[in-house]
């Protein structure tokens, strides 16, 4: 039986298995998908063999290390007992490098999807990438270079979160449902608030948003608040936080990111795939980033890049602002809202850059791409990427 194995151990990465266990479904019906992941990949045809058990800088991964242990010996079980054809690995570096090893040794094929930031921070993991992976499959489009400059087998093919806005965009298109109308300017602005999916980014970010939307309501009473959670979160552990949004007027969803940014007129952001996202949407947008104190330290010291978001870094300048640590406060973020609303220059020059960005995006087709390498290394057939556009 075909068996494929997909690994993923946070929110964003968990988006991409599921993208990528459609795709693969629907080139190879019969196929069996078993991983690590969560509710997207379930929904998607995907057996979760154990649940997301994220982590992220040194207090926060002590205190999540037994269900990162737990579910790294259900993921090294499986692959003796299932032995799939290939094993995909998404992002999650500190976990997946491990499990590479693993799989390379029991004689499977690893296809490394999403890679780790290698230009930010540890680069020697390129040459880790070379030794654990058959192949590595890139969504930002200077990592390719990285990669193929070390001899390692590599293709940048694009960023699944562009895949799901136009998916998205079509949606909206047929239903007649239009585009967004912007209403910068008025009294009444719809701000998207994304907190992150990791246990510390909310632990660290509501208490700032709860402080913002009562600030932002004093100035604007009409303005309106859209949050929408990562499906993964386990709302209970912080809804001391969210009552308190809830009773400032705040709509809270879980999931819908896409579809809550695309209706925004602006967003506050924590640093990470999101923002990338709002820029594929073109919403002008504030991020921000709060660490431990001992993780941002540390942090600092090997961080090999002067930004922090995608948006900046693919730009290589300051295109949205950045506000890390005690900047981070409600006072500074509210600084920059009232820029985006109310400076035309400013709101239009940043929409102006994502648009740029789009553009290294579009037309990229990455589920499809990354199943037709899953096919090749597998031994199932050629790529459906260059089925469809007439290689031979």
């Amino acid at each position: 039986m075909k068996t494929v194995m997909i690994v993923a151990g946070e929110s964003s990465g968990e988006l991409y298995g599921s993208l990528l266990a459609r795709a693969v479904k629907a080139r190879w019906p019969d196929v069996r998908l078993v991983g690590i992941g969560g509710e997207r990949m379930r929904d998607s045809g995907v057996e979760i063999l154990s649940g997301i058990a994220s982590s992220f800088g040194i207090t926060e991964l002590l205190l999540s290390l037994k269900r990162v242990r737990e579910t790294f010996n259900t993921a090294e079980k499986a692959l003796t007992e299932l032995s799939p054809g290939v094993v995909v690995l998404i992002d999650y570096p500190d976990f997946n490098f491990r499990l590479a090893r693993i799989a390379k040794k029991r004689g499977l094929k690893v296809l490394y999807y999403v890679s780790p930031q290698v230009w930010a921070w540890r680069r020697g993991r390129v040459k880790t990438m070379g030794e654990i992976a058959d192949r590595v499959a890139v969504i930002l489009p200077f990592e390719e270079e990285i990669y193929k400059g070390a001899g390692i087998p590599c293709e940048f093919v694009g960023h699944p979160i562009m895949e799901e806005i136009e998916q998205y965009e079509e949606e909206a298109r047929k239903s007649g449902a239009g585009s967004r109308e912007p209403k910068v300017g008025s009294r009444n602005p719809l701000i998207a608030l994304l907190p992150g999916s990791r246990p510390h980014e909310l632990r660290t970010l509501l208490p700032v948003f709860i402080g913002l939307v009562r600030t932002l309501r004093r100035e604007l009473p009409d303005c309106r608040f859209v949050i929408p959670l990562a499906p993964n979160i386990e709302l209970e552990r912080f809804d001391e936080f969210l009552t308190m949004l809830r009773q400032e007027g705040a709509e809270l969803r879980k999931g819908g990111a896409t579809e809550a940014l695309a209706s925004s007129d602006m967003a506050v952001i924590a640093s990470g795939t999101a923002s990338l996202q709002a820029a594929l949407l073109g919403v002008p947008m504030v991020v921000v980033y709060k660490l431990s104190p001992i993780t941002y330290f540390l942090g600092k010291k090997v961080l090999k890049v002067p930004y922090i978001s995608l948006v900046n870094i693919i730009s290589g300048r300051e295109v949205v602002p950045e506000l890390i640590q005690r900047k981070a406060s409600v006072g500074n973020i509210m600084k920059h809202c009232k820029k985006i609303l109310y400076d035309d220059n400013y709101r239009n020059s940043m929409v102006l850059s994502f648009g740029k960005i789009r553009e290294g995006f579009f037309g990229k087709r990455p589920s499809v791409s990354v199943a037709g390498m899953i096919g090749e290394m597998a031994g199932w057939g050629r790529r459906e990427d260059e089925v469809l556009s007439g290689k031979h």
